[in-house]
């Protein structure tokens, strides 16, 4: 099995899994000018980079800490977009005030139901939906960062949160 073969799985299934949305987060940020594929293939690299998906701790590393991540060879090294994994870990726990997880956060814009856009086909599904560029300038005002409304239908898509349908 391809090692990018459980994003695959994972896109457009509905998660409420915090650890979950976090990683398919992960990968969305890093996927920015990158291929899905590479991004989703550094799965366990991000999970040992990453504090297995601990988003508390992800949210304390100490710069030095960050710093040793950026020299991992198995790391995508771009220090913008392993910073932003901290920035967004940071920007959880402050959600943690006003909902119980993350999940319930984003679920919360849904009405806790997938929001199904509908096509033509396929080759007229698009990768920027209006309730997700909403969600990433709310997510903005809250202190993520690099979550442009590309990156967050994506992340939103891969979560099953935002679908799509094809009726041809």
């Amino acid at each position: 099995m391809k090692n990018y073969q459980w994003y695959s799985d994972q896109w457009g299934k509905p998660t409420k899994d915090d650890s979950l949305l976090f990683l398919l987060l992960i990968v969305g940020i890093f996927q920015a000018g990158l291929s899905w594929k590479v991004a989703a293939s550094k799965r366990a690299v991000f999970e040992q980079n990453f504090c297995q998906l601990n988003i508390a701790k992800v949210a304390a590393l100490f710069p030095e800490e960050i710093e040793k991540i950026s020299q991992d060879p198995a790391m995508i090294r771009n220090p913008r977009k392993i910073n932003a994994v901290v920035q967004n870990a940071q920007a959880i726990i402050r959600l943690q005030a006003d909902y119980d997880s993350f999940a319930d956060y984003l679920w919360d814009f849904v009405g806790g139901v997938p929001l199904i856009y509908e096509y033509e086909s396929s080759d007229t599904i698009t990768n920027v939906v209006p309730a997700a560029t909403m969600i990433a300038k709310d997510m903005k005002k809250r202190g993520f960062t690099f979550v442009g409304p590309i990156v967050t239908t994506m992340f939103l898509k891969a979560a099953g949160i935002i679908q799509d349908r094809i009726w041809e």
